[in-house]
């Protein structure tokens, strides 16, 4: 079992940048695959990023490749998400995720969820 946490949300102007951490509990941390999703007004949850156990695996959506970067520190049981450039279609509830899979990408690969961030892009 884990727990997720989500912080870092917040507003902020087109061009901008954001920081989202995660907070995971529990002492098995790094024997997770990571991820972020979004959920936006009206629309689907959908992938953002990933992030292996040990953090040298990384995968992005191609709205975001290049714009955001996902990381994690397994000695504070935490994940993080860069958000670089950000525009006002990133505007969505942020989510992170964790799944005992390390081939883990798809939504229904995670078991556990955080209970999301707000992040508001204006243009």
């Amino acid at each position: 079992q884990v727990q997720l946490v989500e912080s870092g949300g917040g507003l902020v102007q087109a061009g901008g940048s954001l920081r989202l951490s995660c907070a995971a509990s529990g002492r098995t941390f790094s024997s997770y695959t990571m991820g972020w999703f979004r959920q936006a007004p009206g629309k689907e949850r959908e992938f953002v990023a990933r992030i292996s156990n040990v953090g040298i695996n990384t995968y992005y959506s191609n709205s975001v490749k290049g714009r955001f970067t996902i990381s994690r520190n397994n000695a504070k049981n935490t994940v993080y998400l860069q958000m670089n450039s950000l525009k006002p279609e990133d505007t969505a509830v942020y989510y992170c995720a964790a799944s005992g899979s390390i081939a883990a990408m798809r939504e229904r690969d995670f078991g556990f969820w955080g209970q999301g961030t707000q992040v508001t892009v204006s243009s």
